[in-house]
Order: C-alpha cells, then sequence, then structure tokens
C-alpha cells in the first residue's frame, strides 16, 4: 500500500497526536477520518482483488490438466500473498507433481496446510484480524457533537463469475419475413 504526500501528512500528524494526546482542531479531526476512510476503501479493494484472484484460481484448478502452467503461476501468487492452500488444491498439485514446478509448490502447500492445522488446534486463529474502523479520536470532538457517518449497508454478495440472465430477445434475435420477389411487387 502506498500513501500520497497529504496522506503521509496527516498520518504523522495522527500519529504525534497519540503520542503527546493534546486537544485537536476541527480541520485535524476531519483529516483523520477521511484517512481512516481511505484506508478503509483500500482494504476493500484489496479484498476485492484477492476474491477475483481466488476465484480465478478456481477457475484454473477446475481446467485442469490443460491450464497447468496458469495454475501453478496463479498458486505461486496466491501463496506469496498468504494464501491458505484448500485441499482442493493439494488434489490438483497431486496430479501435477510430475512437473518440478508441481512438486515444489505440493511440498510447499502441504507444509502451509500443517501449519495452519497446527495454528487451529493451538486455539490461534491462522487469518490476521480485520481491521475496525476509527470512530474516535482522543482529544476530539466534544461529547453529543456530530456522530460518524453510520457504514453503509453490504450490498448482497454476488458470484463474480455470475452474468445476468441473458433476454429472450437477445439469445433468439427476431425472424426476418422473406420478401417477395420483385417481379411480383412491380406486376400489381
Amino acid at each position: 500500500m502506498a500513501f500520497g504526500a497529504d496522506e503521509l501528512r496527516v498520518l504523522r500528524r495522527a500519529l504525534a497526536i497519540a503520542l503527546h494526546p493534546a486537544s485537536l482542531s476541527d480541520e485535524d479531526v476531519q483529516d483523520c477520518l477521511r484517512l481512516a476512510g481511505t484506508l478503509d476503501e483500500a482494504v476493500r479493494e484489496a479484498d476485492r482483488l484477492r476474491a477475483f484472484l481466488l476465484a480465478d484460481l478456481a477457475r484454473y484448478r477446475d481446467a485442469l490438466p490443460a491450464a497447468a502452467g496458469g495454475y501453478l503461476g496463479l498458486l505461486q501468487d496466491a501463496l506469496a500473498t498468504g494464501y491458505q492452500p484448500v485441499p482442493e488444491d493439494l488434489v490438483a498439485l497431486r496430479g501435477l507433481r510430475g512437473t518440478p514446478t508441481g512438486a515444489a509448490l505440493l511440498d510447499r502447500c502441504r507444509a502451509v496446510a500443517e501449519q495452519s492445522v497446527r495454528a487451529r488446534l493451538a486455539g490461534r486463529s491462522a487469518a490476521p484480524l480485520p481491521r475496525t474502523r476509527l470512530l474516535a479520536i482522543a482529544g476530539g470532538r466534544a461529547p453529543g457533537s456530530d456522530e460518524p457517518p453510520k457504514p453503509k449497508q453490504p450490498e448482497p454478495s454476488r458470484d463474480p463469475l455470475e452474468r445476468p440472465m441473458p433476454k429472450p430477445s437477445e439469445v433468439f434475435p427476431p425472424r426476418r419475413r422473406p420478401e417477395p420477389p420483385r417481379e411480383q411487387r412491380a406486376a400489381g
């Protein structure tokens, strides 16, 4: 994640305020809230990108063995970002272990899956905790002042691969009536 110059200025100021609490001006509070909103949007965008990449990985896995090269590359990228392989990945990699990349990824996925199982059995969560929304800043607004805007209701999630149902006119175009020959039209 990269920050712009304005965002870094606000972040630096927010960290300084956190270390040395003082009363904040309304402008500082608004800057911090805008930065928090920007960070929330970046996290949501990263989640959407991750969902797309995982759906792409599943499509390639379903198209195996013809899509072996693409699947192995996507799986390597997903593992680099912290992806926890699912049993379907292990099954697919067992079928691809004849290639050097497939064999190496199978060993790597087995190790990651084993660590994940051990962490769950030990009671630790393998996934990071979600970031909570910034609701209040110490020394910021006085009690009873404007409440921060309530988050929007999430839209019902749709499968990114799902397409809308086509209309019958799109699937079956209307038939054209054959035109009568020119001689019949001219004679009449």
